[in-house]
């Protein structure tokens, strides 16, 4: 990974994996000395005088043998699986810290099922590589060396010849299936970020599935996609699985090899009956790790599939640069407000119509600017990038007449109380999310944002006030109870600039006169910038900006834009007649 997220982690670790190894071969060691004494108790029972005390005494060393064994494998167990444990959570939370450098249009790009996936699978198969993955490589290595140099200097080496002659054509079968287990894991792996992007979707979008009476072609389509995903696991286990069978295949003739010259050569009285034996454990011995060589493969042929793939995460240069201007938001050199706007024109990127052209607009500190349009206007575009949620060239936006690319992100964002159209609330309190987890705050200034987003008293209804639990996404609240919480939330920053995007569309009109009365005491001597569809909360403003198509089509007070012909007074109208409408349906009703 270009950002040496492994190499840091190794640089960081490494003492754990040494340790791991050390007892490891230390544990391989003492495990290899069993069929060497099992070799001389077999030799000890052939003597006419059979000598109890040595036998007794081998017994007694198996058994200690098998102790150490059962000592070493727990500590390495400890150090190389706790190791690999320690990555599973040094990587996520770098995934973690990484993307949220990374740009909305990163998002824009990339399903929440795909990252999920980067999070819990990929991660998950790169632990299994440096965990058992390593353990097995390091187990093979050591069991390996020390098995055939015992059964070269202890047994026989032409025994040995022989009986390890198929070890190449495993290791050629190996290296042949491995290249076919990577291919086809890459495309488990992208499977399973498909189908658990759908599962996401279904599990958000359960409303819409209901009202629509959609759930059995929801379930169709799943169902699609839970075969694709079933058939490429399928064919991924085709090839895994042929790994083990053959290794064992060879491994008979290797046994085959070594009962038919093994016992010549007993016979010969070349070696004695205990050594053959004893060339049958460490046979034995081996046997195990190579076997063990297939799911190696398929382990780090997973762990390389899925490396790789959090490489194209992890390589993803974070688009939006802040500067190094760090404005306090409750220091001297907090921001204070005014907003100068020149020529901006913007594209989003990969788009060639231009979302926003030639925007021009002042605000001076404690002004209120209110923003008006239909539909793809170009609203929210001018939030996103005073927000600098996208890059902004160099010049068209200044805020208290300093560039907007010369503040550092964080002071910039942390000066601006923002209140999205999606009121997105986290699955925590109401205190927890008008807070924004932040200690700083006191149950009085918590108290006090919400008595001026008009939520206090809904508050104090439920039965465990502030401390109720509001469910993923606020999915226990009303829509305007979430934007009130999302209002109180910006409220409690006091922060110099006040952002306000449609935020008041779900509150009836008597609760949003209220609402605006209290956020003009809030936002004086603040910069406010209320987006909005509905004209009666823009009535106060000391500037309303109309947008058509990205540009601004009218400017001025309501008073001035009432008396205008234009789309102002147009929209003016058709909320007017709306609302007579309803007040006539309710008359006729009652």
């Amino acid at each position: 990974m270009k950002n040496r997220i492994i190499p840091e982690f190794l640089k960081k670790y490494w003492i754990n994996y040494l340790w791991g190894a050390v007892f490891l071969f230390l544990g391989v060691y003492i495990a290899a000395l069993s069929p060497k004494y099992m070799g001389i108790i077999i030799d000890l029972l052939k003597e006419p005088a059979i000598d109890r005390q040595q036998v007794f005494r081998y017994i007694g060393l198996i058994m200690l043998t098998a102790l150490g064994t059962f000592a070493t494998r727990f500590i390495w167990r400890y150090f190389i699986m706790g190791n690999a444990r320690n990555l599973e959570c040094y990587l996520r939370m770098e995934m973690l810290r990484h993307l949220q450098k990374l740009s909305v249009n990163f998002y824009n790009r990339h399903k929440t099922g795909d990252l999920m996936a980067y999070a819990v699978n990929d991660i998950g198969a790169l632990r299994q590589s440096f965990g058992p993955g390593v353990a097995l490589i390091l187990n093979g290595l050591g069991t390996g060396l020390i098995s055939v140099f015992s059964m070269v200097e202890v047994v026989h080496p032409t025994l040995t010849i022989l009986a390890l002659l198929p070890v190449p054509f495993i290791i050629y079968i190996i290296v042949r299936l491995g290249t076919t287990i990577r291919i086809r894991f890459r495309l488990v792996q992208k499977n399973f970020a498909v189908i658990s992007g759908r599962i996401q979707e279904n599990i958000s979008g359960i409303r819409v599935i209901k009202t629509y009476v959609q759930e059995d072609d929801e379930v169709s389509r799943f169902e699609d996609l839970n075969n694709q995903m079933k058939q490429s696991n399928i064919d991924l286990v085709r090839v895994s699985s042929v790994l083990g069978p053959l290794i064992q295949v060879f491994f008979g003739i290797s046994f085959m090899i070594n009962l038919i010259y093994g016992s010549y050569l007993v016979k010969a009285n070349e070696i004695s009956l205990g050594d053959f034996v004893a060339f049958n454990g460490y046979l034995t011995m081996i046997m195990a790790p190579v076997i063990s060589i297939g799911r190696i493969i398929n382990v780090f042929q997973r762990g390389m599939a899925s490396y790789r793939r959090l490489e194209e995460i992890f390589n993803v240069e974070p688009e939006i640069q802040g500067g190094t201007l760090e404005p306090s938001p409750n220091g001297t050199e907090k921001l204070e407000g005014r907003i100068e706007i020149s020529g901006l024109s913007f594209a989003y990127p990969g788009h060639d119509e231009y979302a926003l052209k030639d925007i021009n607009i002042k605000l001076e500190k404690g002004q209120i600017l209110g923003v008006i349009g239909r539909t793809g206007s170009g609203k929210t575009t001018l939030v996103n990038l005073l927000l600098k949620l996208y890059n902004v060239e160099p010049g068209k936006i200044k805020i208290d007449g300093r560039d907007i690319n010369e503040y550092s992100l964080e002071g910039l964002r942390e000066n601006i109380g923002y209140v999205p159209q999606d009121n997105f609330l986290f699955s925590a309190s109401i205190n927890d999310n008008i807070r924004y987890f932040n200690d700083q705050y006191t149950d009085e200034d918590i108290e006090d944002a919400s008595k001026i987003s008009m939520i206090y008293d809904n508050i104090m209804e439920f039965p465990n006030k502030f401390e109720t639990q509001i469910g993923e996404r606020g999915v226990n609240l009303s829509g305007g109870q979430k934007q009130r919480i999302s209002i109180a939330r910006a409220i409690i920053k006091r922060p110099a600039i006040y952002i306000l995007d449609d935020a008041l569309s779900a509150v009836d009109t008597q609760t949003e006169e209220a609402i605006i009365n209290n956020l003009k005491k809030v936002m004086k001597g603040h910069t406010g910038i209320i987006i909005a569809h509905r004209i009666s909360a823009l009535k106060h403003a000391d500037e309303i900006v109309v947008l058509d198509h990205g540009r601004i089509v009218q400017r001025g007070t309501h008073e001035e834009l009432i008396k205008q012909d234009g789309l102002y007074r147009e929209l003016y109208n058709e909320q007017y007649e709306n609302e007579r409408r309803e007040c006539l349906d309710d008359e006729e009703a009652s």
